[in-house]
């Protein structure tokens, strides 16, 4: 079988490349499949009919009415994932025993005996189902099964949605023993839940404490705070903000984390910046906090206000014992502050902190931030300015209750307007979970289908400056990504791709007449929206394919490697 990618390829980047808005009036099988690829991980099989049957806006009430995300139907499946079966202090244990591990590997003096103990230790490590390396790349997986395999599968759009938006690395340091509380309790048990909720939430995790180093920021050395009794006492031994030597100068996206990993030359550079580590105040996730989690780069804050939100913030910790939120009242600046203009009286503590985070998770501005993402979610990479407006309206008439805001939303003119309607490419995780779903894949619990997700360009939690994957088209379109999604489209039809078990039975028929064949699958995959050009293309590639089983599997693979499928 003979395929020309590079050809196929080129078709597609120009399909890619010109937005292919629909013209006429959608009817309702058009709104079934929009919702379904906007609110959705795209159309199982049969299930826009479904859709149509329930009655389009009754399945988007049913999605935004669901009590939590965990869907009741996925229990058994979910039970095969070992890291929802571990606590806190057991991924701690396994940290720590895998660091000492780590460090008596390195502790080998010849170069040829410790590559070989490494590389033994590494397998060990990934024979192990209770090894931290296994349990974590069981979130990974456990993201796709959800995915592909959800009824609830607005939740796991807006699961995806903030976990990108609070952003967090998991292979930096401790957070890869406090990701997966994070994940599991942190963001998706807030995901249609209450903003303000989800802020303070991910503020007092341990994982975003980790991150953002906010549980190394301690008052400025030049600080006092109150002794019991009204005795201003100093903070010793801190080099005060600006005076001490940063252990990342430039502390914005890009710079850092520190260097992590298990190499010997991670090691010693970790080794060689500790003396140096931050002891002062730290405005690493005051600084994201205000541009990415709430105000926006445009939020009218000054560089005094992120100081000054990072003097509010210190003291929030982690209590290493339990991997728990720890306010430690010796660490925090007690003086008073003012942040944009509202006065921090002194002596607060811990709820100045508080107060603050609510101040910011009610700001006009962040309302019109977050509103402005969650259009360019579901609506357009340039959010429209009546979405957003829609969108701040049910923030500010229902408190920032994320559930009312993404209703407006979708009943916003704009969600529904013909221009916004296919204008969206596909990230590499919508892309995988629609291709699964198309076929009618079954997924099973091991990483290989995250790790085509990550080959594809979107290693999942693996994203290591805090604002999170791009959303935009240019973000994931280039020749090379589309030759990736291509290959894997044909093998995921053809039943090579590991990790999940597809049966094109269910899809549609085998059959000698290439051009049937191609029209059935148009309305299978694409819901007739395949273009003259894609047809005739794939046309050209089954003439020399004689058996109908084969040719069914490229037709498919080759539908969903093209540009018609790459939108959502």
């Amino acid at each position: 079988m003979r395929i020309r990618i590079e050809f196929l390829v080129v078709g597609l980047a120009a399909g890619i490349a010109i937005p292919t808005a629909a013209q006429a009036p959608m009817t309702t099988r058009d709104s079934a499949r929009h919702v379904l690829n906007r609110l959705a991980y795209g159309a199982t099989t049969d299930e826009v009919d479904q859709v149509i049957h329930e009655g389009v806006l009754k399945w988007v009430d049913r999605q935004l009415g669901f009590a939590d995300v965990h869907d009741p139907a996925l229990t058994t499946g979910e039970a095969r994932f070992d890291v929802l079966h571990e606590s806190n202090d057991d991924m701690q244990a396994l940290l720590q025993k895998t660091q000492a591990r780590n460090a008596q590997v390195q502790s080998i003096g010849d170069s040829v005996e410790r590559q070989q103990a490494m590389d033994q230790l590494r397998a060990e490590q990934r024979g192990d189902r209770r090894s931290l390396a296994v349990l974590d790349n069981q979130l990974a997986a456990l993201v796709v099964v959800r995915a592909v395999a959800s009824d609830h599968q607005l939740d796991e759009i807006l699961c995806d949605f903030w976990t990108n938006h609070f952003n967090v690395f998991i292979n930096k340091g401790q957070d890869r023993a406090y990701f997966a509380d994070y994940l599991e309790h942190t963001i998706r048990a807030r995901a249609l839940g209450r903003f303000e909720d989800l802020l303070l939430a991910t503020a007092r995790s341990p994982a975003m404490l980790f991150y953002l180093d906010q549980s190394e920021s301690v008052a400025d050395a030049s600080a006092t705070r109150m002794a019991p009794g009204g005795r201003r006492i100093a903070i010793n031994g801190r080099p005060g903000f600006g005076r001490g030597r940063p252990l990342f100068p430039d502390p914005r996206p890009g710079v850092y984390p520190p260097p992590s990993g298990t190499g010997a030359a991670a090691t010693a550079t970790r080794q060689q910046v500790a003396p140096r580590a931050p002891r002062g105040l730290n405005e690493n996730y005051a600084r994201e906090l205000m541009e990415l989690h709430t105000l926006g780069v445009d939020g009218g804050y000054t560089q005094q206000d992120v100081i000054n939100v990072a003097r509010i913030l210190t003291g929030w910790g982690i209590d290493r014992r339990d991997a728990s939120f720890t306010f430690r009242a010796a660490a925090h600046d007690e003086d008073a502050k003012t942040v944009m203009g509202q006065p921090f009286d002194a002596g607060h503590g811990e709820d100045e902190g508080v107060r603050l985070l609510k101040m910011l998770a009610t700001s006009p501005a962040t309302m019109h931030h977050v509103s402005a993402q969650l259009c360019a979610r579901f609506v357009n990479d340039v959010p429209p300015d009546g979405c957003i407006d829609d969108a701040v309206q049910a923030w500010k008439k229902s408190g920032g209750e994320i559930r009312d805001v993404v209703r407006a939303i979708i009943r916003s003119p704009d969600f529904w307007a013909s221009a916004n309607v296919q204008s969206k490419v596909k990230t590499p995780l919508e892309f995988v979970a629609s291709a699964v779903r198309a076929v009618g894949g079954v997924p099973d619990s091991t990483p290989r289908l995250a790790q085509r997700v990550a080959q594809l360009g979107e290693p999942l939690f693996q994203h290591q400056t805090p604002d999170g994957y791009g959303e935009r088209q240019e973000d994931w379109v280039n020749s090379g990504a589309l030759l990736a999604r291509m290959n894997f489209a044909v093998q995921l039809a053809s039943g090579r791709v590991a990790g999940v078990a597809v049966d094109l039975d269910r899809v549609v028929s085998a059959t000698d007449d290439h051009a049937a064949l191609v029209t059935a699958v148009d309305h299978a995959i694409l819901g007739g929206a395949m273009t003259a050009q894609t047809r005739q293309t794939i046309l050209k590639e089954l003439a020399d394919v004689p058996d109908p089983r084969a040719a069914r599997a490229l037709a498919v693979g080759l539908a969903i490697g093209g540009p018609e499928f790459q939108r959502q």
